[in-house]
């Protein structure tokens, strides 16, 4: 019998983290713990909370707080894996509150791997990063892409993945980093622009398009990254960089087009153009071809599949959807 791996979720609560747990437990094999700041939500985020699988324990604690917390379970449980998807994530909210960004992003990040460092029973530290730390993603933007943040966010992110890589070159720190495109998918963040125009084209309200929808985004599935991100644990060499991407990019306006189409609305009177975001950047598409021939990676679900499946979840779940709160509410 295949020896049990054991695997340590840091942001389980978030949407990638809970869908990388739900795949965790599809195989009995799998021992999974996860920590988030908040108390779990319901299955209507969690989907990992549907699985029968109860090789799963979930431990509340804030990165930025309970660091010495963190560390007396990780010495306990001695993961294999440790993944961590813990960040302030969003753009916008960024600049209101840029220190904050820098706290969790790259001052909790460094001082969880100073930590980590000399764990031995650790095979690989997966961090998630973002392509944003590149700037606007235009061509085949590779790994070796110089990073050039235009917003605070990406700026967090970009300080958090230099840190780490300080770790690697002096104490080979076996971290794997996965940067991935426009995640999207069923039980994701309301206010997230999939999942939030299915919502409004159901209560008939107009979907706003900042810019008008012209900036590319490069969508792709949330259970095809998952699957890039395990194999990025398993065989991922260590110190190396994996983008996790689809084959091409999408204009924001047109993947509503497509969600218009399929809900059968017409998209001129259900949309309507807004001022541009600030910071916003053109384009995000990246070349994965790297994640593609080391581990026979890419991604299999279409954004037509992933589209319908989005649409399906809000309308089995819309008596409990239609009840949550469709804004983006910040926690410090």
């Amino acid at each position: 019998m295949r020896e049990k791996q054991k695997f340590l979720i840091i942001g389980s609560n978030s949407f990638s983290g809970s869908d990388f747990i739900d795949l965790l437990l599809d195989d009995e094999q799998n021992e999974v713990a996860g920590i988030s700041r908040s108390a779990e939500k319901s299955a209507l985020f969690l989907p990992h909370k549907n699985q029968r699988n109860a090789n799963f324990k979930f431990y509340q604690f804030d990165l930025n707080k309970n660091l010495p917390g963190i560390i007396e379970l990780v010495d306990s449980f001695q993961p294999h894996y440790i993944v961590n998807f813990a960040a302030q994530s969003e753009v916008a909210p960024s600049w209101d509150n840029p220190t904050q960004w820098f706290q969790t992003n790259a001052v909790a990040v460094t001082g969880l791997a100073y930590a980590l460092k000399d764990r031995k029973f650790l095979r690989r530290y997966v961090h998630i990063s973002s392509p944003e730390v590149y700037g606007a993603c235009e061509g085949s933007v590779l790994e070796s892409a110089p990073l050039n943040p235009s917003t605070p966010y990406a700026a967090s992110k970009a300080a958090g993945d230099l840190s780490l890589f300080t770790l690697v070159k002096n104490f080979n720190f076996p971290l794997v980093m996965i940067r991935s495109t426009n995640v999207y998918g069923a039980h994701q963040q309301l206010f997230k622009i999939i999942p939030r125009t299915v919502i409004y084209i159901k209560m008939g309200k107009t979907v706003e398009l900042h810019g008008g929808g012209a900036a590319v985004k490069s969508y792709i599935h949330v259970r095809d990254i998952s699957i890039g991100e395990l194999l990025a644990a398993r065989i991922g060499s260590i110190g190396e960089i994996y983008h996790l991407s689809p084959d091409k990019g999408i204009a924001v306006r047109d993947a509503v087009q497509i969600i218009c189409t399929k809900m059968d609305v017409d998209f001129t009177k259900a949309t309507k153009t807004v001022g541009e975001r600030l910071g916003q950047d053109a384009a995000y598409v990246i070349d994965s071809s790297k994640a593609r021939k080391e581990f026979g990676w890419q991604p299999e679900i279409s954004f037509d599949e992933g589209i319908s499946a989005v649409v399906k979840w809000v309308e089995d779940d819309w008596e409990q959807i239609k009840g949550e709160s469709l804004e983006y509410v910040h926690k410090p």
